[in-house]
């Protein structure tokens, strides 16, 4: 192992990290761990790749950002081998028109994403936050943002726009995309998973507190649910997900709402736990007998049912379907039930290969293959750091 990059993903109150080790084109996994409770009582976990613990610490008051990412930096350079620590990755939510690649960040570089904050407040202040740390702190160390809105920079313009005046089109409101490193990471597996799929028409399910699907055409994308912000589309463990604009203009006008109150309703108090009144975590809905629970998984799997819809419209059919993240990944019974919504375009799903979380869950004579691929974002931002940086060398 020659070298390792170091891959930072922060939050509004954590801070996660893996160490990639290197050697050629070859990258795996050395440790993962983060930070949480920042603003409270933070919580320091690393974890060897197999999931033992490593290291531990605990802090008795808040600590910000800057700390925590000299925290991680510092365990990071302890444990590298012994071809040092070759640079960082971040993933970065939102790249704008501009950024439809990774790229090594520099103090311009770090002004331009800052100006995309208004795009995604949200999040993007919190995904630089390391960023600005480390340009203080390791100035000579290189960093490398990756962004979550570039795979799908090149869909058709039709798809990424909006019915609205030129005036505020002009300004870059348009459908972005989000959950790209995920999406082009599995991208990257289906040649080795289902060939046909790699060439033909794919939907990728990323279903996580988080959650989206793409439509994928020869592995590009196409469509996606997610549009100018994170909030679009399929409901989440607390985000509404696609809602009449109408509603918002209700909610100011009959509530009383202002701005802030809806952003907090919509982003916060929505989705699952909304709809529920008990949770968020799917885990945890799915272990109830409250009806409501049930209501809850019922809506997501219906949304999702439809979301298969448009985006098997948008292919003009489809070859195969794959899940990932968080409840993609370990939820047979939403898998099951989202693949009985989608019969009608000849998924035949396989309950006993499901149960085992496959990686196919169809029978052999479904004519829509379905699988279960785990996500690797923070593989993808491995790689993209080592391509960025090759480019860089004389």
């Amino acid at each position: 192992m020659r070298s390792a990059i170091l891959v930072l993903n922060a939050g509004s109150s954590s801070l996660k990290f893996s160490l990639c080790g290197r050697d050629g084109s070859a990258m795996r996994t050395l440790l993962h761990g983060q930070i949480d409770a920042l603003a409270a009582t933070p919580h320091f976990v690393a974890k060897e790749a197999d999931g033992t613990t490593i290291a531990e610490k605990r802090w008795t008051s808040a600590i910000g950002h800057d700390d925590a990412t000299a925290h991680a930096l510092a365990f990071a350079l302890s444990r590298v081998p012994e071809g040092g620590l070759e640079g960082i990755g971040h993933r970065v939510v939102h790249g704008g028109s501009s950024f439809v690649g990774p790229v090594r960040v520099d103090a311009g570089v770090l002004a331009a994403l800052e100006a995309l904050v208004p795009l995604a407040p949200l999040h993007q202040p919190h995904n630089l936050a390391p960023i600005r740390a480390l340009l203080a702190q390791a100035p000579d160390l290189p960093q490398v943002a990756c962004f979550d809105t570039a795979f799908h920079h090149d869909q058709p313009a039709v798809a990424r726009a909006y019915a609205l005046p030129a005036r505020i089109t002009d300004r870059g409101v348009c459908r972005y995309g989000f959950h790209g490193l995920s999406y082009e990471s599995i991208a990257g597996r289906l040649a080795e998973v289902d060939p046909d799929a790699d060439r033909g028409r794919t939907i990728v399910l990323h279903l996580g507190n988080g959650a989206s699907l793409c439509a994928m055409a020869a592995g590009r994308s196409v469509a996606t649910s997610m549009g100018f912000t994170a909030l679009d589309g399929l409901p989440m463990g607390t985000r509404s997900g696609a809602i009449d604009p109408g509603v918002v203009l209700h909610l100011m006008d009959a509530f009383g709402m202002d701005v802030r109150g809806v952003e907090h309703l919509l982003y916060h108090e929505s989705g699952l736990l909304g709809v529920s009144g008990i949770a968020s975590d799917m885990r945890v809905l799915e272990a109830s007998a409250d009806p409501r629970a049930a209501a809850a998984i019922d809506l997501f799997v219906y949304r999702i049912g439809r979301e298969i819809g448009s985006a098997a419209a948008a292919l003009g059919g489809v070859d195969a379907l794959v899940f990932t993240a968080g409840i993609g990944e370990h939820s047979a019974r939403i898998r099951e039930a989202v693949c009985r919504a989608a019969e009608w375009l000849g998924v035949v799903v396989d309950p006993a290969a499901n149960a085992t979380h496959g990686p196919r869950i169809t029978k052999p004579d479904s004519r829509v293959r379905a699988w279960v691929i785990p996500t690797d974002e923070e593989g993808m931002i491995a790689r993209h750091v080592a391509s960025v940086l090759a480019m860089g060398r004389p």
